[in-house]
């Protein structure tokens, strides 16, 4: 086994396992903490595939944005200690064909796809090709989807300042 190898199978072992306590977890607090792990282990994944932009987005964006934003929502609820987090065995069969069927299915394509083995291989970055994209051929739509955002960020605060006014 590999260096590559043992990494995969760590963010592996690293995602699946924070992915279990999110849903298994009885306090929203320690789940959103669990969530992070989970989602630095996508990133890493990501970063094994060559895919370093995407990781870097995955990271600013899940941790960065909407985490953050998660945490600061349970913490400024009152009374979140008091909710009561129903945990039933309520339609199990069904529950329990639907991951059977579904299994079946991912473990079908597992065995009928051919799968490309290149050892020793090392994925190239793709933020230059990114970069190069944004700023050459789709540079008119970059920037329009620039002025686009600022327009809706000028629009939430003008909304924002005449609620306040009220």
């Amino acid at each position: 086994m590999s260096i590559y190898d043992f990494i995969f199978y760590l963010f592996a072992a690293i995602t699946v396992g924070s992915a279990l306590l999110v849903v298994s977890s009885d306090n929203i607090v320690r789940s959103a903490f669990y969530l992070l792990a989970t989602f630095f282990g996508v990133s890493g994944l990501y970063v094994l595939l060559g895919a370093d932009f995407v990781a870097v987005t995955q990271i600013m964006v899940y941790i960065g944005g909407i985490l953050i934003l998660l945490l600061f929502g349970v913490m400024l609820t009152s009374n979140i200690t008091n909710v009561e987090i129903k945990k039933g065995m309520k339609n199990l069969l069904p529950a329990i064909i639907g991951i059977g069927i579904l299994l079946g299915a991912v473990i079908s394509m597992m065995i009928d796809t051919r799968w490309k083995i290149n050892v020793g291989e090392i994925p190239q970055t793709t933020s230059y090709e990114i970069g190069k994209l944004l700023i050459t051929d789709y540079v008119l739509i970059f920037e329009l989807l620039g002025i686009l955002l600022l327009i809706a960020l000028i629009g939430a605060a003008s909304m924002a300042r005449r609620e306040r006014s009220k």
